[in-house]
């Protein structure tokens, strides 16, 4: 499963892909909102800091003006991935971007129906929302199990990106039921590595490595 981190803030961005762990990155309004950023320059850099690509989301609602956004967030550079709502504007846009050669994200995804929707309309990424659908008191994994067995039903090539992670059961989940992608924010992501039992283990290796007066290093 490939790793997306969830944010707009390129020093948590920058910091995780110097580990190996980030395979793309994912940004919306609300995240653009908290960096505190131009749209297009803190885009630009985090393109320029990821090889994978970057999710930019058009905040039009109607299709002519989310095509002409697309094509502003599209010149930032070749990883750009276009975000869409999922609306039938936004499918429409998907349709309109994906043939002419675009990566796309459609997001917002609430049921399996939406999901069936942007795969024919040729996205490149669903992006159902596991934290917001255990909001309302449904389980929010079973929506992706639904999802993945649609389009392997139908050999459908968009890819399940599981968004609104909330925790680090959310991404093991995920990765069992076979999604594609999983956008974690970067605490999680971070949080992912821990166990109380490698800490109390490494604890004890310490202990008795410092008992035996050596140094490898030298």
């Amino acid at each position: 499963m490939k790793f997306f981190v969830d944010t707009a803030d390129v020093d948590d961005i920058r910091e995780l892909n110097a580990l190996g762990l980030v395979d793309g990155v994912t940004t919306n309004p609300s995240l653009i909102l908290k960096s505190g950023r131009d749209i297009i320059e803190v885009t630009k850099e985090i393109c320029g800091i990821v090889d994978g690509p970057v999710s930019a989301e058009v905040a039009a609602t109607e299709y002519d003006q989310m095509m002409k956004e697309a094509a502003v967030l599209g010149d930032i550079a070749d990883n750009i991935c276009i975000k869409l709502p999922l609306t039938l504007d936004g499918l429409k846009a998907c349709k309109s971007l994906t043939d002419a050669g675009h990566k796309t994200n459609v997001t917002l995804c609430f049921s399996a129906n939406q999901a069936l929707l942007a795969a024919k309309a040729g996205a490149t990424y669903i992006s159902p929302f596991v934290g917001r659908v255990d909001d309302i008191g449904t389980d929010g994994m079973d929506l992706i199990q639904e999802i993945r067995t649609i389009y392997d039903n139908y050999d459908f090539k968009t890819e399940i990106l599981v968004a609104s992670i909330r925790s680090v059961s959310h991404v093991k989940i995920a990765a069992l039921i076979g999604a594609d992608v999983s956008t974690i924010p970067p605490s999680t992501l971070r949080a992912l590595v821990k166990h109380p039992l490698t800490d109390k283990g490494l604890a004890a290796f310490l202990a008795d490595w410092e008992k035996t007066g050596q140094d490898i290093a030298g």
